[in-house]
């Protein structure tokens, strides 16, 4: 058995980063931009149970005509509800998905901090999030969960990471 025999036929051939954003959004019906949203009205709403467009266009630092139209997308596939000059608030679907991105974002945050990437780290978040499976983001979870339950395997990390320097 060659070396590649045992891996689908996607996983076998290679594509540009932009061949592998087309192949996981035929898969996914959220776009990246989408998502950032969604998980920002997550966040805007989880204490009152709504939010306004004003806040999330600041929360994003994008013009409220932008924060509106991209509203108005995610009304249409069903992740929130909203009427114009009114409060966003997320369907049950929605508000899910909105969950599963900040534990997303969190979890690769914490990751990262714990390798020690500590400039532009929510920079480095953001990049790295969309960029991942369910699956991969579901192992990274089980790493840091484990790391920082098990405070000797950080400890030796750090001592070996300190003896490269």
């Amino acid at each position: 058995m060659n070396r590649g025999d045992s891996v689908n036929d996607k996983e076998k051939d290679f594509y540009t980063v932009r061949g592998y954003e087309r192949l996981r959004q035929e898969d996914r019906p959220v776009t990246p931009s989408m998502e950032d949203y969604l998980e920002m009205i997550y966040r805007l709403s989880r204490d009152r149970g709504y939010a306004r467009i004003g806040d999330l266009a600041s929360a994003l630092h994008v013009q409220p005509p932008s924060a509106s139209k991209m509203v108005q997308k995610l009304s249409e596939v069903s992740f929130l509800h909203y009427e114009k000059y009114g409060m966003i608030e997320l369907t049950v679907q929605g508000r899910e998905l909105g969950e599963y991105l900040v534990e997303r974002h969190e979890t690769i945050e914490r990751f990262l901090k714990f390798i020690g990437a500590n400039k532009g780290i929510l920079e480095e978040t953001e990049k790295i999030e969309h960029n991942l499976s369910q699956e991969t983001v579901k192992q990274i979870m089980l790493l840091v969960q484990f790391m920082e339950g098990n405070q000797q395997w950080m400890d030796a990390f750090a001592a070996y990471k300190k003896s490269l320097a």
